[in-house]
């Protein structure tokens, strides 16, 4: 399997990828919905190339660090930043970037738009500022409509900025809950005579749900290009969904019924996302790996494992967007053929 990789190795079957890209465009599309798709999970500027060719109309990231690598290699020209972003060298890169790209950010007190209103104050073109919304996951975002409406208000009058719209990364399975927020909250800035251009919703989880809140205009979903364990225990996937997968050589077996792994917590992480194991070993779904050290991963089963030391396994990941940061090349593959390596150019940069 792959004999002339070194392992662990990440792999990427460009093949599910491209149909995973395919399937979740042309949902949208069928929804009137805006596909803006998340770089986290492959960082790739060929991968965001693909998504933008489909249909996307442009990338999500969260650091100013992922959106330069990103455009480094030019075909990229649209970029959200759905962190809030603070600080002198950080605003002065985000002026320049700006410079670039169009450009749109996200923002949820006076204090950062205050920020981002001094360091734009005489751009040539207006930054885009849309105002994160807390509708219910409980992470950055104003706690009630009624502070949107205002930070909105806030927005409007900055020099330098235009109000972009509302922006959420919502929980999963409250569809209802998330359409009553978004619309009061659109309901009140436009009886105040400011204009709501874009909905943004998100995340991988409820993809198949996005029409299910219908004043999302826009929806920017990441892990979906790849898929992982996590989803497909949601049903979001199959395991043949599932675009990346971990290459690993057994490298122990201490027992019959025990064996050890050359990919441990910095190729796998030690993501759980509700199970007690770290990842599906394909072709074997009586093995668990059941525990991680940094390089080492045990994989056991109740029954004699029908492997050897040498031999080689597959593994889908628990959660396939921290994998994508752990290594700095992915191989690219078409089924049981190997394509290419690819560095992953937007992993771990400072802002």
């Amino acid at each position: 399997m792959y004999a002339n990789l070194v392992t662990p190795s990440v792999l990427v079957d460009l093949d599910v990828a491209e149909a995973n890209i395919v399937r979740y465009q042309s949902y949208c599309d069928g929804h009137n919905l805006t596909l803006r798709p998340h770089i986290k999970t492959h960082k790739l500027p060929l991968l965001a190339k693909a998504q933008l060719d489909a249909g996307a109309v442009g990338i999500t990231c969260q650091k100013i660090s992922e959106a330069e690598a990103m455009i480094s290699q030019g075909g990229i020209e649209d970029v959200f930043i759905t962190y809030n972003i603070m600080g002198d060298d950080k605003l002065n890169r985000l002026r320049s970037l700006s410079q670039k790209v169009r450009l749109s950010v996200v923002a949820d007190s006076e204090m950062v738009i205050n920020g981002l209103a001094e360091a734009f104050a005489d751009a040539q073109t207006p930054l885009a500022v849309l105002v994160e919304c807390d509708t219910g996951a409980r992470r950055c975002g104003v706690q009630q409509p009624e502070q949107a409406m205002a930070l909105a208000v806030r927005i409007d009058a900055a020099s330098g900025l235009k109000f972009g719209g509302l922006m959420t990364y919502p929980p999963a399975g409250a569809t209802d809950a998330v359409q009553s927020w978004l619309s009061r909250a659109k309901a009140l800035i436009e009886a105040g005579g400011i204009a709501v251009p874009v909905v943004s919703g998100g995340g991988s989880p409820d993809m198949w749900n996005a029409h299910l809140v219908p004043v999302v205009t826009e929806y920017r979903v990441g892990t979906y290009i790849y898929n992982d364990r996590s989803l497909v225990a949601r049903g979001t996937c199959s395991l043949d969904d599932c675009a990346l997968s971990v290459l690993a050589t057994i490298v122990s077996m201490p027992t019959v019924n025990r064996a050890i792994i050359d990919a441990g917590s910095k190729v796998l992480t030690s993501d759980l996302l509700g199970f007690e194991d770290f990842g599906a070993v394909l072709g074997h779904p009586d093995i668990r790996i059941d525990q991680l050290s940094e390089e080492h991963g045990r994989m056991v089963s109740e029954q004699p494992l029908d492997l050897r030391v040498g031999d080689r396994v597959r593994i889908v990941p628990n959660h396939a967007c921290v994998v994508s940061n752990m290594l700095d090349h992915v191989q690219l593959i078409r089924g049981s053929q190997l394509v290419a390596q690819s560095p992953v150019l937007a992993r771990g940069k400072v802002w």
